[in-house]
């Protein structure tokens, strides 16, 4: 345990910290190691206000807790409510008690057991090392709650188990609304808070790819759990990422096409505007032109004239017998008008960002046996101790989202057994440059969910995608399901 004579020196430094950020208060932490996790230590100068400015310090301050606000205050019972002031007010001990109870009335909220395992650090001051998960609340709730779980799971096990090299895993959340500005001003608190040992994010393509340079520059990991874009591979030695790239989905759905429906000839429909749609797009195009096939048209459904009846009509023209869509989350609503128009009459594939209930509801009968390439589905696992694990954490399945967070942050966790065991302002830089050097050896690997977590030298997941198809079903909650293909 570090010594508490330091600690009056770093809660000066912890208030100023938050000053720079436009913290609205602070937590009278019982260790000197603990103060940094808060604050990030007292390196943070006028430098990041100047980056940041002022009204951005006050908003930024709003998207980060690591239990003194809540990131999803919609629903919350009174309870995590109490256990929210309870740990502004320094109270670690009634915030415990009041998490507790919080995750017994609602077992499958992540943001109230990550609130819960912080508590508990900050009532038994244990030394610890901190980490950050960033997700797009704003923009994106459940996809947000999916990489929670994954984040709170791998915390929760690890701390149970005694911690790394005897210390606990603290988790910082951020809300970056899918947005690349808001994500650059965590990068750069993140950097600039010397106490956060890595990253776990962004979501999509775009804004990683907007964060990853201060990461980069900063010297901080940060692996992406969602992020596909294959501009993302060789980016820097300090950007990785637990989900395949868009090159190994797009020669899955390619292969499918060709080989397995022993079809030539789509109609490609996609996202301009987003670096994770152009991307796999791209990816397809070159797949299936390799493999003999031909994209016999491409419709951008960002296109203000975009009609979802008049590029169904003209791919049928075209002599198209498969319509792939490729959407970002953000069009997902323009793919499903091809889907309900397609019906019957095409073969449909589709990537990731279609593999949501939103389909399921929407699409309904219109998406039966539609192919969606994905990192990974529960029902291909159903023997593995992981998925009786979270089963019996969250009360129900977990989606891919949830399992490639998890085996992010396991990834971090492996990676600080090199750090430091004593983790102090003195060693915060070393414990990142051994989180790093960790993770691009040659030689690493550790256990994720179901399956290794390695990565190639170009930070890429060693991995292949898992395609499924929807068929009906009820067990997510609708008249359909996804099912693998085995």
């Amino acid at each position: 345990m570090s010594s508490k004579n330091e600690t009056p020196a770093l809660l000066i430094s912890l208030a100023l910290t938050l000053a720079l950020i436009g913290g609205g208060g602070w937590w009278l932490l019982r260790t000197s190691n603990l103060d940094g996790l808060l604050n990030g230590g007292d390196r943070p100068s006028g430098g990041q206000s100047a980056n940041l400015g002022g009204a951005a310090n006050s908003d930024l301050a709003q998207r980060l807790s690591a239990g003194d606000r809540l990131l999803f205050p919609q629903g919350a019972s009174p309870a995590k409510q109490a256990a929210v002031e309870a740990i502004a007010a320094n109270e670690p001990v009634e915030a415990v008690s009041l998490l507790e109870d919080a995750v017994q009335q609602n077992r499958n909220d992540p943001e109230a057991r990550i609130y819960l395992n912080n508590a508990q650090i900050l009532r038994d001051a244990r030394d610890a090392y901190a980490i950050l998960v960033t997700v797009p609340i704003a923009s994106d709730r459940n996809g947000s709650l999916e990489i929670l779980r994954g984040v709170a799971q791998a915390q929760d096990e690890i701390n149970a188990a005694g911690g790394i090299n005897g210390n606990a895993l603290f988790v910082w959340i951020a809300d970056d609304a899918n947005d690349p500005a808001i994500a650059q001003q965590i990068a750069t608190f993140v950097t600039t808070s010397p106490s956060i040992l890595g990253v776990v994010g962004h979501y999509a393509s775009d804004v990683t790819l907007a964060a990853a340079p201060i990461y980069q520059s900063g010297g901080v990991v940060a692996i992406s759990p969602v992020s596909t874009s294959v501009r993302l591979s060789n980016f820097g030695d300090h950007i990785f990422r637990t989900v395949p790239s868009d090159f190994i989905a797009a020669r899955a759905l390619s292969d499918y096409l060709l080989e397995t429906l022993q079809q030539q000839r789509a109609a490609v429909f996609f996202n301009s505007e987003s670096g994770y749609s152009q991307s796999l797009m791209s990816e397809f195009s070159s797949a299936i032109s390799l493999g003999g096939g031909q994209v016999v048209s491409l419709v951008d459904l960002a296109d203000g004239g975009f009609s979802a009846q008049a590029s169904v009509n003209d791919a049928a023209q075209k002599g198209a017998t498969a319509l792939v869509l490729l959407p970002n989350t953000g069009r997902l609503d323009e793919a499903l008008q091809v889907v309900q128009l397609g019906q019957g009459r095409f073969s449909l594939l589709a990537g990731d960002d279609v593999y949501t209930s939103k389909t399921l509801e929407v699409g309904g009968s219109a998406a039966t046996d539609m192919v969606v390439a994905v990192p990974w589905h529960i029902l291909a696992h159903e023997g593995s101790p992981f998925v009786a694990a979270s089963r019996q954490f969250w009360g129900g399945d977990v989606s891919w989202r949830t399992v490639t967070a998890y085996d992010a942050t396991r990834a971090l966790i492996h990676s600080l057994e090199s750090a430091p065991e004593k983790p102090s302002d003195e060693t915060y830089e070393a414990s990142r440059r051994a989180v790093q050097q960790s993770l691009r050896s040659s030689t690493f690997e550790v256990m994720g969910a179901t399956e290794p977590v390695q990565f190639l030298p170009s930070g890429d997941r060693n991995q292949r995608v898992q395609l499924v198809r929807v068929q009906p079903g009820s067990r997510a909650g609708f008249a359909y399901e996804f099912v693998p293909i085995r």
